[in-house]
C-alpha cells in the first residue's frame, strides 16, 4: 500500500494506483473528459491535471502513478486556470448549439465549461462548416460537436473494429473513418459503443422517432410496441432512478399513454428463439452439422462475421434476432389471427442497440419490423409527452404476447442466452434433467468457459462479450486451441445492458458503478422470481407452435423465424 495526501486528507492505495484512482477514495472528483473506466486512458484532454510533489508542473491525475508519501492538490488557481483555458481552446472548435443538441443537460463538455465558469468565445476558432454524416441508418456524426477525446476510437479499437480513428495533425487533427469515408462506407458494425462513449453529442443514434409520433397519429394504422429484455433494466435511469432499477410496469404504463398503441414483451420471442436455436443445437449435435454452432441474436456481431470472418457463416445458427422474429410473427401470425392488413399494422421495436436499427434495413428482413428505437429515444418519447414516469402505476403488457419464462428475461445479460439454451436442451435430450441454474455461465466475465454432460452428450461451450472477446475466442478456435459445441456471442461488453442504444450516464457514475453487473441483476431476480424458469414452459409459444409453426424448426418455422447471411468484404 502507498500513503499519500489528497488536498491534505490521508489516504492509503494499492502500489501501481494512479492519481485519480487515490482521489476518489479520498471522496475528491477530478475532472475527466478523455478518460473512460476500462475503455480509454490516454491522458490527453488535459482536463485532470493536478499539482503533485516530486513532478515538474501539473500531472495528469489518470496516468501519473502515486508514490510514497506524495502530496497532490486537485483544486488550486493554477489547476483551476488550466482547466478553464482547454475548456474554452476546447470550445472554440465546438459546435455550440446547445439547445437543439440531444446531449444538452448531459453532456460532459456542457457541465464543466458551466462549473469553470468558461467563456466559449474567448478564442475565436475557424468556422465550422463540415457536413454531419447521415449515411447510416444507426449512427449519426457531426465533426463539428467532436473535441477529439478519442474515447470513441479507444472503445471502436476495443471491439476490433477500427472504423474510426484520428486524421491529420496538428490544429486539423479530426475523428473519421479510413480515407474519409462514411461510416455507412467503413466498417463499423453499429454496436455503438462509440456513442455511449462520447462526453459529448458529436455521436448520437439515428432517430426515427418522428416516424413513429406519425404512424401513432395515422388513424389507418394500427401500432405496436414491444420491448427487448434489457430496457426494463435501464430505463428508469433516465429519468433519475438507481441503476438496476426493475421499471418493467412502468415502462408498460408510459408506452401505452403515448397513443392508442398496444405494448407486447418481445421476451415472448426470446423463448422463441431459444426453442428454435436449441433444437437446432440439437440437431447438429446428432446429425454431424457445422460446430461449433454461434448464436445469431446480436446483428452486429453476425455483420462482423459477415465483413470480418466469412469463413464462419455456416457455424452461425440460421435463427434471426428476437427482434426480427417478433416482426415476423406479428405480420403473419398476429395479422392472420385478427384479420389485420400486415401493411397497416406499423411495428416498432424498443431496443438497447443501435445495430438493430440497421437490421430492419436488412433485404432479407422484409421490413417486418418498421421502425427501432432505443432506449435514449423511447425516454425522450416519454418526456415529450409529458408523462411523469416516477409516478406511473405498474401495468402489464397486452395479450396475447404478455407472459414469458425467466429464461427470455435473462436473454438481455451476457451468458443469457446461452444459459436459456441449455436450459431447453438439457430438458429436451433428458427429461428428468432439473438443473436450472447454470452459475458458469453468468457474470460480467469477458470469456467464460464450461462443460456439460446430458443424457450421455458432453456439450462444451462458450460465452464473450465484446467483439475484441470474440476475436479472441475465434482465434483459439481456428487454432485448434480450444474446442467448443455452443458459442454465445454479444457485441456490447456485457451484453444488451451494456448496449449502444442505453441512457448514456455522467462519467462520475460509468467511471466508479459496474453498471454491467447492476442492470444484470435485475433480469436475474426476475429470472428467479418467475414460475415459468424454461422458455419450453411458456403458455404463449406452446400456443404458438400449436395454432402456426406446428414444431421447433419446422418447415413453418424456417419461413419465419430463420434466416441467412452473405459475406460482406469490407476494406
Amino acid at each position: 500500500m502507498i500513503n499519500l495526501k489528497i488536498n491534505h486528507i490521508p489516504v492509503s492505495v494499492p502500489e501501481g494506483s494512479t492519481i485519480l484512482e487515490a482521489a476518489r477514495l479520498a471522496h475528491v472528483e477530478i475532472p475527466t473528459l478523455c478518460y473512460l473506466k476500462d475503455v480509454s486512458c490516454v491522458g490527453s484532454c488535459r482536463m485532470c491535471l493536478v499539482e503533485a510533489t516530486g513532478a515538474r508542473g501539473l500531472v495528469a491525475a489518470c496516468v501519473y502513478p502515486v508514490s510514497e508519501g506524495m502530496e497532490v492538490l486537485t483544486n488550486t488557481e493554477k489547476c483551476r486556470k488550466s482547466r478553464q483555458m482547454s475548456l474554452e481552446l476546447m470550445l472554440s472548435k465546438h459546435k455550440k448549439e446547445c439547445l437543439a443538441c440531444e446531449r444538452a443537460g448531459n453532456c460532459e463538455l456542457q457541465r464543466l465549461s458551466i462549473e469553470y465558469n468558461c467563456d466559449p468565445n474567448y478564442f475565436e476558432g475557424e468556422p465550422l462548416t463540415h457536413e454531419i454524416d447521415y449515411s447510416a441508418p444507426y449512427v449519426v456524426r457531426d465533426r463539428d460537436k467532436c473535441i477529439n477525446c478519442n474515447r470513441c476510437v479507444a472503445a471502436c479499437k476495443k471491439q476490433s473494429v477500427g472504423a474510426i480513428g484520428p486524421i491529420g495533425r496538428g490544429y486539423n487533427v479530426h475523428i473519421g473513418s479510413a480515407f474519409e469515408m462514411s461510416l455507412m462506407e467503413s466498417v463499423c458494425v453499429g454496436c455503438g459503443q462509440c456513442i455511449v462513449a462520447c462526453p459529448v453529442g458529436a455521436l448520437k443514434e439515428r432517430t426515427t422517432v418522428d416516424e413513429v409520433w406519425s404512424a401513432i397519429a395515422d388513424p389507418e394504422k394500427k401500432v405496436v410496441f414491444f420491448t427487448a429484455p434489457s430496457v426494463r433494466a435501464t430505463l428508469g435511469e433516465a429519468f433519475g432512478m438507481p441503476v438496476g432499477t426493475n421499471v418493467e410496469g412502468k415502462m408498460v404504463a408510459a408506452i401505452r399513454r403515448l397513443g392508442d398503441v398496444e405494448v407486447f414483451n418481445m421476451d415472448i420471442t426470446a423463448d422463441l428463439t431459444i426453442l428454435e436455436e436449441a433444437n437446432e443445437l440439437i440437431a447438429r449435435i446428432k446429425e454431424g452439422g457445422t460446430m461449433p454452432m454461434f448464436t445469431s441474436c446480436c446483428p452486429a456481431w453476425v455483420k462482423f462475421v459477415e465483413q470480418k470472418h466469412p469463413e464462419l457463416i455456416p457455424n452461425l445458427s440460421t435463427c434471426k434476432s428476437p427482434q426480427e422474429m417478433f416482426g415476423g410473427l406479428l405480420k403473419t401470425y398476429y395479422c392472420e389471427k385478427n384479420g389485420i392488413d400486415p401493411e397497416k399494422l406499423y411495428v416498432v421495436s424498443v431496443i438497447p442497440c443501435t445495430a438493430k436499427k440497421y437490421e430492419c434495413h436488412r433485404p432479407e428482413m422484409n421490413g417486418e419490423v418498421d421502425a427501432a428505437i432505443t432506449t435514449r429515444e423511447l425516454a425522450r418519447m416519454i418526456k415529450t409527452a409529458g408523462i411523469t414516469f416516477a409516478s406511473l402505476p405498474e401495468e402489464k403488457f397486452d395479450d396475447p404476447f404478455a407472459t414469458c419464462s425467466g429464461g427470455g428475461t435473462i436473454f438481455g445479460a451476457t451468458g443469457g442466452v446461452m444459459e436459456a439454451a441449455l436450459r431447453v436442451a438439457a430438458k429436451t435430450l433428458d427429461g428428468e434433467f432439473e438443473v436450472v441454474d447454470f452459475p458458469e455461465v453468468r457474470g460480467t466475465a469477458p470469456i467464460k468457459e464450461a462443460t456439460y454432460s446430458v443424457a450421455g452428450i458432453t456439450v462444451r461451450v462458450a460465452v464473450a462479450s465484446g467483439l475484441g472477446n470474440a476475436e479472441e475466442v475465434i482465434r483459439a478456435i481456428e487454432s485448434g486451441e480450444k474446442q467448443y459445441d455452443f458459442v454465445e456471442i454479444m457485441a456490447c461488453p456485457g451484453g444488451c445492458v451494456n448496449g449502444g442504444g442505453q441512457p448514456t450516464l455522467p462519467d462520475s457514475m460509468r467511471n466508479t458503478l459496474d453498471l454491467r453487473s447492476l442492470r444484470a441483476e435485475a433480469l436475474y431476480t426476475s429470472d428467479r422470481e418467475n414460475a415459468l424458469r424454461l422458455s419450453s414452459d411458456s403458455p404463449v409459444v406452446r400456443t404458438i407452435y400449436e395454432e402456426y409453426f406446428e414444431a421447433p424448426n419446422s418447415h413453418k418455422a424456417h419461413e419465419v423465424l430463420h434466416t441467412s447471411y452473405k459475406a460482406d468484404k469490407r476494406i
